[in-house]
């Protein structure tokens, strides 16, 4: 087992292995807050879900507004100087937030951290793109989501004993995190931008933002991106109706799934990895289909069972789906634009998953708090046979990308 661990080692450059240091560090900060975060508004300012509601949705409509900055920064500024930016601001970002003494500078500081902490989005998924040929990216970002889920099992357990002593400490410690990785970017981490072609006129910013209209144009990703959105609908079910389903409907409490979303984190540290290298054989677009076909029948599973062991199964193709789509979806991200425009497209990637966190939750909500709940898990079911479908009639239409394990053939 060492030998293998030391043989995969060896097959990613140095920079790859401190960037998923990084991604430790600042997720573990990160995960410490997300959890509790509502817990920690309804406590202090005394309000309900619906409000905490309205704040997310704040938090996602900034995000936008960040990652089209954050795209154009990364292709015109380089990456590395992007993600220290964005880590040194959310720093302070989240000692706002943690010392924001009304619910109105709360919202206010929000809308700022909302916007901060997406800038270096697109930095950080043009890194891996820069890092890794293209034959190594579903790998590499399954590696990355192991690191990811690392930091989602440990970080609950250390905030939890924070905020027994005080919900203040989670703000304070996740701003330290967020100082403590923008160093590791600024002294270990290179700069991975590709160089520019020594004839190429360097643009002005105006240009630079103007070149997202070349990325609307680029009809195959924009139909990847809408078909992405409908994934992801299904997906934001996971982290904002579901535990809210399961204790309304069903008697479960807050510590059960707790315990479903234990075990998503742990099956994925576990078998991640192994996923990822025996399917890259296979064609990214087509793996994508598969891991939502996997969504679908999970999702839906919660509309026809009552049982806490049929619950966790339903959990597990979930997780299974999981493991298939993540790194496939974003290593086909990485396959559309050309190096000079990673980060733009990355920026406009980012909308799946914002929009999706926009609407996903309010309109779920309509569906858990009318006559019929369980029709929520029925439509989650629907829309992964329509997203299966879209995928496949995509990779038929644009000939996506060649299983990634193969190496580009040559072209006359």
């Amino acid at each position: 087992m060492l030998n293998n661990f030391i043989k995969i080692y060896h097959e990613y450059p140095k920079a790859f292995w401190i960037y998923n240091i990084i991604v430790f560090i600042d997720r573990f900060g990160g995960f410490m807050l997300y959890p509790f975060f509502a817990l920690y508004l309804t406590d202090k300012f005394k309000i309900g879900m619906s409000t905490v509601g309205i704040l997310f949705a704040v938090f996602s409509v900034s995000g936008f507004i960040g990652s089209a900055l954050g795209g154009a920064l990364t292709d015109r500024m380089g990456r590395k100087s992007v993600i220290i930016f964005s880590l040194v601001l959310s720093s302070l970002s989240a000692l706002g937030m943690g010392f924001a003494p009304t619910l109105g500078i709360f919202i206010a500081v929000s809308a700022i951290v909302g916007t901060l902490s997406s800038i270096g989005g697109p930095a950080h998924e043009a890194v891996v793109a820069d890092l890794l040929p293209e034959n190594k990216r579903a790998e590499g970002y399954g590696i990355i989501r192991v690191v990811f889920n690392l930091a989602v099992i440990i970080a609950p357990a250390v905030a939890g004993l924070l905020i027994a002593k005080s919900y203040l400490l989670i703000f304070i410690v996740d701003a330290i995190i967020s100082l403590i990785s923008a160093a590791i970017v600024f002294f270990f981490l290179p700069e991975t931008k590709p160089a520019a072609h020594p004839d190429a006129k360097p643009e002005t910013m105006s240009q630079t933002f103007a070149g997202y209209g070349k990325v609307f144009k680029d009809i195959p990703f924009v139909a990847f991106i809408i078909i992405s959105v409908m994934t992801a609908l299904i997906y934001v079910n996971f982290n904002t109706t579901l535990g809210v389903f399961l204790r309304d409907m069903h008697n479960v409490p807050a510590i059960g799934y707790g315990y479903l979303i234990s075990m998503n984190a742990i099956i994925v540290v576990i078998f991640q990895f192994w996923v990822a290298r025996k399917l890259e054989k296979y064609k990214p677009m087509l793996m994508v289909a598969l891991g939502t076909a996997f969504y679908g029948i999970g999702f839906a599973m919660y509309g026809f069972t009552s049982t806490y062991a049929m619950f966790a199964l339903a959990m597990i193709i979930i997780t299974i789906g999981e493991m298939i789509v993540s790194p496939f979806q974003q290593s086909l991200v990485a396959s559309f634009p050309p190096e000079e425009m990673r980060g733009r497209y990355m920026a406009v990637s980012s909308l799946s998953w914002g929009a999706a966190f926009a609407i996903g939750p309010y309109f779920a909500g309509l569906l858990l708090d009318g006559a019929a709940p369980n029709w929520l898990w029925y439509a989650c079911g629907i829309l992964g046979v329509v997203t299966v479908i879209g995928y496949i009639v995509l990779d038929k239409i644009h000939h996506s990308p060649a299983p990634l394990a193969m190496e580009p053939a040559a072209t006359d």
